[in-house]
Order: structure tokens, then C-alpha cells, then sequence
């Protein structure tokens, strides 16, 4: 009788959990869900009211014990799979834990890309799916396979269980694929689709029928349906809303920051066809307790990525430009700012240098699509130029500050400390430090270089020096930080 009165409670109580999870995302999200059409929430539910409804029908029959021996084998059987589970991760990884395996088996998961955006969502996904990654770098599986991420997005990379391999055949054990991979621009600032494109053809080799592709990658309007899909059909052989489906749900991590994880961003979602949506915004939802917010096309979910970068580029550009004018003003510009924001409608932005993979290029896919159907985006371009500019700007400030000094440029020294992107992250994929450097020493200007988190042999190969070390910052006329 105790066996299963537990047994009851335990289902009892899963019941409660997702009742609360539903008033929990209401008041914070203002949404009534529970999650309702998850497999485990259906599971749980139907065999709760069975039990509990069997057993208030009868009473003291041959049908009661066995409600009663239900109960009991269910107890037992939780309590040998969460032993088997430990001895498995001990094996595995030699961490002694009871966690229990609840993942979700109708769907697995392949993410093609593993780096900044396609690994962050790996590891999240694995926690409900089993997942598998795919990366051509097979110096980056190695590491990843050693629990190493260059990106140190990730801590204690083996507890998640991810199977990865550069070997494209991982894909085919797969009926999700999501392709993460980087969508840079050219020399003459143009779409960079290169990387797109062999993904799709690896994927499209690789596709069986009934799967789902959706990408992440940040595109232009138009660009999954008129490149990736064409390239899908030719490489699989099958036909496109028939045989496979496809999504799109833009990334929106932001490396380095951790006070707003992936979970909780909430993800934009399209698809094909509503069958394929409803499975990308289930499989979506079940990791990410923000939420989903589906849209009505694919082109519209492309563009919500490109709004959202060309925004935050522009008002920088306008920060940019006013701390110019400020500076020619003596006016100090952080000052300002502080004293805007303290009315309610001001939105806060400061002046930077804007590099990285993000802000400074998603800008150009918008204006190159612009452009190509007849219209030419000024506001947009005039806010690119202006961020463009300032690595020279802050050059010139620099060697301006020099000569007032009395100092020679041919024989000052200034220190570039901090060489990625952005604070906190370890890429230096277009970082405008670069530019900066390049500008100065164009000037004759000795330049030394520092970052303690970049790794040195890329700052080596990207800046075309050495990272210096801290002994050798000596004896400097000027710090650019």
C-alpha cells in the first residue's frame, strides 16, 4: 500500500510541477503555457489519471493489486534506471552522479557548426534530445571530444554527452539538422554565402527522408529559400515540402555574456509548413524557457535577425558621430550620456569601435539585397561609413595627443591593450584593433599588443605580431585600452 501511494504521489506531483510551471511563465512572461503538447506532460498525465481512476472504481479486487504491482514496478523501475544512469556516467566520464536520462528519443538532433552559435545550442538541446555535431575543423572536434571549448562559451563540456565528428555520415543518424555556421562578407563587402552553401551541400548529401533543416545563420531576406533549398534538392535528390521541410529561427546569442544565456532569449521560429514549424517550436521550447515567438515566413524571421543588428549598428554610428562632435565641442561625451538617460524614453548606447561577425556585417546583407531590388539604402550605408571610420579617428586622436605631448611618432611607443572584438571573448574575427594598429604604424608609430584571453598563435596570424607579454610593456608614451 505505501509502494503505491508513492507511486501515485510521484505522478501526482508531476502533474503539480507542470501546473506551476504554467502560472510561473505566465506572471513572468504573461503567457498561459504548460508545455502542453510535451510527450512527457501527455505521458505523465494519462497514466495519473489511470492510475488514480482505476484505483477510485474499485476496491479490494484482483484489479486494485494490480494498480497496486503498477505502482510498485514503476518505483523500482525509476530507481534501477537512475542506477544504471550512474554507473553509465561513471564509466563514461567518471562523474558519479544519479542524474536520470529523460531525454526525448522521437527526434535527433545534428548541429552542423560548431562554433560561437552552433555549440552554446548543442549543449543546450542535449539536455532533452540526443545530439550529434558536425564540423569540418577536425583540429576543433579533437578538442571538443577532450572537453576543450576554444570559445569558452562552455564549462565542463563532457557532462552533455554530445557526439561529435567530422565526419558528415554523423548526420544521416539524424531527423533535425541545424546549420550554424558563419555568413561573413567579402573583400568588396558582399554577402560571403561560401560557407552556406558547402554546409547545405554536406546536409543535402546526407538528408534522409522525413527530416527537417532548419538554419541559424544569419542571412538576407530571401536567402534560405532562393540558395539553401535549391542546393538541399539537388544534393538529396528529394523534393523540397514533400520529402524534407525546412526552418529558420535566427541566432541571437551574445558571446561573452552570461547574465542572458541562450534559454533565456526567447527564439523567433519558421518553417516550410506548419508541421515542420510545430515540431521546430517544440523542440525549441523544451530547452528554451523564455519561449518561442513564431512568425509567418521564413523571409520574415531572416529579416527580424537583420532589423535587429542594422538598429544596434546605427545608433552606435549616432553615439559615434556625437562623441566627435563633442570632442571638437570639449564637451565629454560619457557625461552626456549619463545625464540622458535618466529621462524614461532615452535609449542608452555608447561610442565604440563595432567590429565582430555580427554588427558590423549583418548591415551589408541587408543594403546588398536593397540594392539589387531597386532601392538604395542611404540611412543605412551613412551609418556603416561612420563606424567604419573610427579606428582611423581614434587613431588620429591618439597621434594628435602624442605631438601636443612633445613627442616624436617615429619614436613613441603605444600599447593596443585588448585585441577581440568585444570584452570578455577570446575572437578576433574583424576586430577593428586590427585597424587600429594598421593605421598607426603607417605612421611610423612602434606599436606593441596585448590581449590575455585571445590565443596567441591566432593574434600572431591575424594581427602579424606577436602577443607581447606583460614584461615588455614598458617605457610607454600612450595606452589605447
Amino acid at each position: 500500500t505505501l509502494t503505491e501511494y508513492l507511486g501515485i504521489w510521484y505522478l501526482y506531483s508531476g502533474v503539480i510541477s507542470f501546473v506551476l510551471a504554467a502560472l510561473t511563465n505566465y506572471f513572468l512572461n504573461r503567457k498561459w503555457t504548460f508545455n502542453s503538447q510535451d510527450p512527457r506532460f501527455i505521458r505523465q498525465i494519462s497514466i495519473f489519471f489511470l492510475v488514480v481512476g482505476i484505483g477510485l472504481l474499485i476496491n479490494n479486487t484482483i484489479l486494485y493489486f494490480l494498480v497496486e504491482y503498477f505502482a510498485m514496478w514503476y518505483i523500482w523501475a525509476r530507481v534501477f534506471s537512475s542506477l544504471a544512469n550512474m554507473i553509465w556516467n561513471f564509466l563514461g566520464n567518471k562523474n558519479l552522479t544519479f542524474k536520470h536520462n529523460k531525454k526525448n528519443m522521437d527526434n535527433k538532433i545534428c548541429i552542423v557548426g560548431l562554433g560561437y552559435v552552433g555549440l552554446p545550442l548543442a549543449c543546450l538541446l542535449s539536455k532533452e534530445y540526443e545530439v550529434s555535431g558536425f564540423d569540418v575543423d577536425e583540429k576543433k572536434i579533437e578538442e571538443l571530444n577532450n572537453g576543450h571549448d576554444r570559445t569558452n562559451e562552455i564549462k565542463d563540456l563532457k557532462q552533455y554527452g554530445i557526439k561529435y565528428s567530422f565526419d558528415p555520415n554523423i548526420i544521416k543518424e539524424s531527423n533535425i539538422i541545424i546549420v550554424a555556421v558563419p555568413t561573413p562578407i567579402d573583400e568588396h563587402k558582399n554577402p560571403d554565402l561560401t560557407f552556406l552553401k558547402d554546409a547545405s551541400r554536406i546536409v543535402g548529401r546526407n538528408l534522409r527522408k522525413g527530416s527537417i533543416v532548419t538554419y541559424e545563420s544569419t542571412v538576407y531576406p530571401g536567402c534560405t529559400e532562393e540558395i539553401c533549398i535549391p542546393i538541399l534538392e539537388n544534393e538529396s535528390g528529394l523534393k523540397f515540402n514533400q520529402d524534407f521541410s525546412v526552418g529558420y529561427s535566427p541566432e541571437r546569442i551574445n558571446p561573452g555574456d552570461f547574465e542572458h544565456p541562450l534559454d533565456k532569449i526567447i527564439k523567433v521560429v519558421s518553417a516550410s509548413n506548419k508541421e515542420a514549424l510545430d515540431t521546430i517550436s517544440k523542440m525549441y521550447s523544451s530547452v528554451i524557457t523564455a519561449g518561442v515567438h513564431p512568425v509567418s515566413s521564413i523571409k520574415a524571421a531572416e529579416a527580424t535577425k537583420i532589423l535587429e543588428n542594422v538598429q544596434r549598428d546605427s545608433n552606435i554610428a549616432l553615439m559615434n558621430e556625437i562623441s566627435m562632435i563633442f570632442n571638437k565641442l570639449d564637451i565629454d561625451t560619457k557625461e552626456v550620456i549619463e545625464a540622458a538617460d535618466t529621462k524614461w524614453n532615452f535609449v542608452k548606447y555608447s561610442p565604440g569601435l563595432v567590429g565582430g561577425h555580427c554588427i558590423s556585417v549583418d548591415p551589408y546583407y541587408l543594403t546588398n539585397r536593397s540594392i539589387e531590388s531597386g532601392l538604395n539604402p542611404k540611412f543605412i550605408l551613412m551609418g556603416r561609413e561612420v563606424n567604419d571610420y573610427m579606428p582611423t579617428y581614434v587613431a588620429n586622436q591618439v597621434m594628435e595627443s602624442l605631438k601636443e605631448a612633445g613627442k616624436e611618432l617615429s619614436k613613441s611607443r603605444v600599447l593596443i591593450l585588448g585585441l577581440t572584438f568585444k570584452e570578455d571573448v577570446p575572437d578576433l574575427r574583424n576586430s577593428k584593433a586590427k585597424e587600429l594598429l594598421v593605421e598607426l604604424k603607417r605612421n611610423n608609430v612602434e606599436v606593441l599588443i596585448h590581449d590575455p584571453i585571445a590565443n596567441p598563435e591566432f593574434i600572431s596570424s591575424f594581427f602579424g605580431q606577436k602577443n607581447n607579454t606583460i614584461d615588455e610593456l614598458n617605457n610607454l608614451d600612450a595606452i589605447i585600452v
